[in-house]
């Protein structure tokens, strides 16, 4: 049985902050998407993967869907419609929450999707965890729409739902913000994996006014507890809630992690780097580890030790996906101890 991730299937154009790609006539391709990422991580890790996205049909796209087979993900839900990919534009070492990035995602065909178009059971079928992002609604009102299908959907089927809370500034552009449209979304989902601030802007957990002032571990870890369980009274189905703290630290980060799950806060081992390779993907990888520990019912701990390091990992592969094996990852987490 599979887990089935939903969402935009990216290209990451990635030029360098100094503009020498003009000169080399040359620039990085990646790719990528939060959901494809998530997909890829489960895949590698050998959990059964599938992805559903829309792309244009012609020859990049039979492209990348050889390029999603060679992942051993099950693209066989990909629909073929539209006129183009969606693209983004990231400086190299740059965080996906900078300034610095472009999206040209406008009339993509995944934002092209209708609701009402789908027949999701079939898109269903065999899968039991559905997975999707904060992203996938805030391209427009009609993808929204979908999102909120889908989950009532896979709800009725009594599959597993996990949601993201990425915060993307740049894409909520018509007219709806988070608050509007997120809560009908996390109200089918088990298990919600963000942050507080994205918890307080996309859900209204208020948070103290001075928690940045304060800037404590051990008040974000009473924070994370508090935001937690404030999600799991206001969105009864939602059984697990995970938050991430990742704070620059000279060239690199500072990053630990925490799982509310029966009635526990769980932390993470705290990550500390002076210099990292990639930022984008890092957070998908965690979401990825949550659900390869969840599937395979590790205990919490186990889980959230896994998918932090993970996390920290990826930060050392310049792609959007990891190419971080579990092994790989447990000797991270042993190498950090």
């Amino acid at each position: 049985m599979k887990v089935l991730s939903f969402g935009e299937l990216l290209l990451r154009i990635c030029p360098d902050t100094d503009g020498q790609w003009l000169a080399d006539n040359e620039l990085p391709f990646y790719v990528g998407g939060a959901e494809l990422n998530v997909a890829t991580a489960l895949a590698l890790w050998e959990v059964p993967s599938a992805y559903f996205s829309a792309l244009p049909d012609n020859f990049m796209s039979e492209q990348i869907l050889n390029y999603v087979n060679k992942c051993n993900i099950d693209s066989s839900r990909i629909q073929l419609s539209g006129d183009r990919l969606g693209l983004y534009y990231l400086p190299k070492g740059k965080d996906l929450k900078n300034a610095g990035v472009i999206y040209d995602r406008a009339n993509s065909s995944f934002a092209g999707i209708k609701p009402g178009t789908l027949n999701w059971d079939e898109i269903f079928q065999d899968v039991t965890w559905f997975h999707f992002s904060a992203i996938c609604p805030a391209l427009n009102q009609d993808a929204a729409d979908v999102c909120l299908e889908a989950v009532k959907a896979a709800s009725e089927l009594g599959i597993t739902i996990s949601i993201d809370l990425n915060y993307r500034a740049k894409l909520w552009k018509f007219g709806k913000e988070p608050i509007d449209i997120i809560p009908s979304l996390v109200e089918y989902c088990d298990l919600v994996m963000g942050n507080i601030w994205a918890a307080e802007r996309m859900l209204g957990i208020t948070l103290p006014s001075d928690i940045v002032e304060i800037d404590t571990k051990e008040n974000y870890l009473k924070q994370a507890e508090i935001t937690s369980k404030e999600i799991i009274n206001k969105f009864p189905k939602c059984k697990h809630v995970a938050n991430t703290f990742r704070f620059d630290y000279k060239a690199g980060i500072r990053y630990y992690t925490t799982l509310f799950t029966e009635g526990q806060l769980f932390v993470s081992k705290e990550y500390l780097s002076e210099q990292i390779l990639d930022r984008v993907g890092s957070g998908d990888c965690y979401m990825g580890g949550l659900i390869y520990g969840f599937y395979n019912q590790h205990e919490p701990q186990q889980i959230l030790e896994f998918a932090t390091g993970a996390a920290y990992n990826k930060l050392y592969i310049p792609s959007d996906c990891t190419t971080a094996t579990v092994q790989d990852i447990h000797q991270t987490i042993s190498q950090n101890d």
